[in-house]
């Protein structure tokens, strides 16, 4: 039988849900892939059912909780992601603390127990409001410059160019389709080089003409809010 790369890609996942939920029926706690098989196969499942979104969603947050899995699981799997085939089309699904609300583990093996007062907090020197106009959460880490951040997030590309979250280091910002956030913003450091990330830049970002550049690839590419900010003169170290 023919297979698609998509159908593939599907009977692999259930496979491997299957067997960690044999495993786990004979008393076995769940290591890394195979909590994630199961949480990601439930909400496929749950959208083949006819469930909306957000009850998918739900059904795979529920499927597992923290006694389920192996010491150490919780603290590394804090969101699922799968393309899941709905209703209304195919949708990316995130699933967000997948085993349920829980205090952190702090005996779990590998867990950093940083003293209080080396918590690292960033004062933002930026404020902007951001509308995910995405009908999907999408989530923004620490260290990414936000100028080149998804696409469908419409806020003023300009005025965020050079900077990067005003959060921990290793943290990130989760903003739910459809909503407005405010986000701080503070300048990236050290030698200011962006290399990767969405391609805009790929390079020094104080050169001259890379912040123009970068707004009309930016443009080019469908990203909005690229556009040259008003009151924020050019050149002006970001």
């Amino acid at each position: 039988m023919p297979l698609t790369p998509t159908e593939r890609d599907r009977l692999l996942l259930f496979t491997a849900a299957q067997l960690a939920r044999a495993r786990h029926a004979r008393g076995l706690r769940l290591n890394v892939p195979e909590a994630t098989a199961v949480i990601a196969d439930t909400v496929c499942e749950a959208a083949r059912d006819g469930l909306r979104l957000a009850d998918a969603l739900a059904r795979g947050r529920g499927v597992l909780g923290p006694d389920d899995v192996l010491p150490g699981v919780v603290d590394i799997v804090t969101e699922v992601m799968v393309e899941a085939v709905f209703e209304d089309g195919t949708r990316l699904a995130a699933i967000s603390d997948p085993f349920g609300e829980h205090p952190p583990d702090d005996g779990a093996p590998g867990a950093v127990l940083p003293a209080a007062d080396t918590v690292e907090t960033l004062e933002p020197v930026r404020v902007l409001a951001v509308h995910n106009t995405a009908t999907v959460p999408v989530s923004v880490t620490s260290h990414f410059h936000f100028f080149e951040a998804n696409p469908r997030l419409d806020f003023d590309r300009a005025a965020a160019y050079g900077m990067h979250l005003a959060v921990a280091a290793g943290s990130s910002v989760r903003l739910d389709a459809g909503s407005t956030v405010e986000v701080g913003l503070v300048p990236m450091g050290g030698d200011r080089i962006a290399i990767g990330f969405a391609g805009l830049v790929d390079g020094a970002l104080d050169a001259p003409g890379a912040k123009e550049e970068a707004l009309r690839r930016a443009a080019a590419c469908g990203y909005l809010g690229a556009h040259i900010s008003e009151g924020i003169p050019e050149g002006t170290p970001a």
